[in-house]
């Protein structure tokens, strides 16, 4: 099975910079779609960013410009970068990693790390 491990989370001003990461038990980057979401208190949990083992990036149209999400297959890594926060962007950040091979699915998830944006 698979373990995701955030880290990166915390305080910061708005406008501030931040940047998350996740790192797996094992070599998954390479056939995994990775993904950043959050869940702001009383929210659904909303999708951030997405990255496939081919590169290809999606971004939430509130993050776009602003989040960078990136990979380190030698560090079994996922990262994103945060610019220009805004308070609604703090939320708990999960990271997922999603694969589904021959009518066979496999979704696992972090415990999430803190992101808050406040002067």
């Amino acid at each position: 099975q698979v373990q995701l491990v955030e880290a990166g989370g915390g305080l910061v001003q708005p406008g501030g910079s931040l940047r998350l990461s996740c790192v797996a038990s094992g070599s998954i980057f390479s056939i995994y779609v990775m993904g950043w979401y959050r869940q702001a208190p009383g929210k659904q949990r909303e999708l951030v960013a997405t990255i496939t083992p081919d590169g290809s990036t999606n971004y939430a149209g509130s993050v776009k410009g602003r989040f960078t999400i990136s990979g380190h297959n030698a560090k079994n890594t996922v990262y994103l970068q945060m610019n220009s926060l805004k308070p609604e962007d703090t939320a708990v950040y999960y990271c997922n990693a999603y694969r589904r091979h021959m009518g066979s699915l496999f979704d696992y998830w972090g415990q999430g790390t803190q992101v808050t944006v406040s002067s």
